[in-house]
């Protein structure tokens, strides 16, 4: 069985949701974040050396970066379920999707959250930081425009993507964004979405 090492108010959320949408079997060991630090307690080191999460283990096997645990999980649980087909070119765009979600979107949004905390020595990063956010953002808005998921059909990509709008909509950041914000809408009222947040606990990104 899959168990879900588990750290709140963290990108494993959408891994609980990806299993949920699957209806795979799955239990979950959770972390808590120290109060003082927001940052991963130690004892995750012990399940990888980054001490991290998400993480998953399965089988004997240790899984961890979101990407490869989504991919994981479809490509070995899903039996043909939430992706295109292997030989279609809408696999193509589904990959790029996955890999997007953390190689590109989430770093300036992450810089963000960092330069934040340091007030006007942020400033000479800020113009250059809020560029790429809304250089990012607003890719995926029009890549969502006429369509209720990034594929057309709902996807595992939808769930890897998530935490991308969920984090712009906490920076305030979709407000001129239609197609992204009702996406994240939609995202949050699928059923398997509300199942995960019953299992993994409160999840403030998401809200």
């Amino acid at each position: 069985m899959i168990t879900v090492h588990h750290l709140n108010e963290s990108r494993s959320q959408r891994i609980l949701w990806l299993l949920e949408e699957l209806g795979l079997p799955y239990e979950i060991k959770f972390y808590r974040r120290d109060a003082t630090t927001n940052l991963a307690p130690p004892e995750l080191t012990a399940i990888h050396p980054l001490g991290k999460s998400p993480v998953i283990t399965d089988d004997g096997r240790v899984i961890a970066e979101s990407g490869a645990i989504v991919d994981y999980i479809v490509r070995r649980h899903a039996n043909g379920r939430l992706a295109p087909d292997p030989a279609s070119a809408d696999y193509d765009t589904y990959q790029e999707w996955l890999h997007y979600a953390e190689g590109s979107a989430m770093l300036p949004l992450m810089l963000n959250l960092y330069t934040m905390r340091l007030g006007e020595a942020a400033a000479p990063l800020t113009p250059r930081i809020n560029d790429e956010i809304g250089n990012h953002l607003g890719y995926v808005d029009a890549s969502l425009a006429g369509r209720d998921y990034l594929l057309g059909d709902f996807t595992a990509a939808d769930v890897q993507m998530s935490f991308v709008g969920e984090v712009g909509r906490v920076f305030g950041r979709l407000a001129d964004k239609p197609n992204l914000s009702a996406w994240v809408d939609r995202l949050h009222a699928r059923p398997a979405y509300k199942r995960a947040l019953e299992r993994g606990g409160a999840y403030a990104i998401g809200q």
